[in-house]
């Protein structure tokens, strides 16, 4: 009861950055379902407002993340544009066990290695935490841009971490948005793998 009564005044007191930065975030969401070309230019606002929400609740790794977003989104902006490619459809793939292992110790190594560089010289919060997001996130990213089916099981885990970071940092809209995400990419796991085993198996 009292973890509600911290988020209902929490989002109470919000800033308005912040909501502004999860309405272009959800406009985003919309428009790549209906695949228009303005999902990239809601992306572009909400990434860029939450390169300052991130820097103003000292999550640094977050931070470069949405910068890594801003590059993701540029190009993403470029290849609707210039679509007249002679290409077939990237089928959906899966990863064998041994590709899983090499990129979650990959990743693991990577995120102690920012985290060590944090916290020797920043004044980041939750180093250890924001730097596994971050860096799986990234690593994730890839995995979407091949179509590999487990990509959606990595983001669930990603995303239930973020619900954490944000709401620990009073960010509660925002970790309302990250519990939304873990639900789609639940149903969006489901659905590429009902996909994969009628049009690829």
């Amino acid at each position: 009861m009292e973890i509600l009564n911290e988020l209902y005044y929490g989002l109470l007191n919000m800033g308005w950055l912040e909501g502004l930065g999860v309405f272009f975030g959800i406009l985003y969401i919309y428009f790549a379902a209906k695949e228009m070309i303005w999902c990239w230019y809601a992306s572009l606002v909400s990434v860029s407002i939450y390169l300052v929400i991130c820097y103003q609740v000292q999550l640094y790794a977050e931070m470069g993340l949405n910068f890594y977003y801003l590059g993701t989104t540029v190009y993403g902006w470029w290849h609707w544009r210039n679509p007249n490619r002679k290409e077939k459809e990237l089928p959906i793939s899966k990863m064998k066990l041994k590709e899983h292992v090499i990129f979650i110790i990959s990743g693991i190594l990577f995120t102690f290695g920012l985290a060590y560089f944090l916290v020797e010289n920043t004044d980041a919060q939750l180093p250890y935490l924001d730097s596994f997001t971050t860096i799986f996130s990234v690593l994730t990213t890839l995995l979407v841009t091949r179509k590999v089916l487990e990509n959606w099981l990595y983001w669930i885990v990603i995303d239930a971490v973020a619900v954490y970071i944000y709401f620990q940092r009073e960010l509660f809209l925002t970790s309302l948005l990250m519990a939304a995400y873990v639900i789609i990419a639940a149903v969006g796991y489901f659905n590429w793998r009902k996909l994969y085993h009628t049009k690829y198996a």
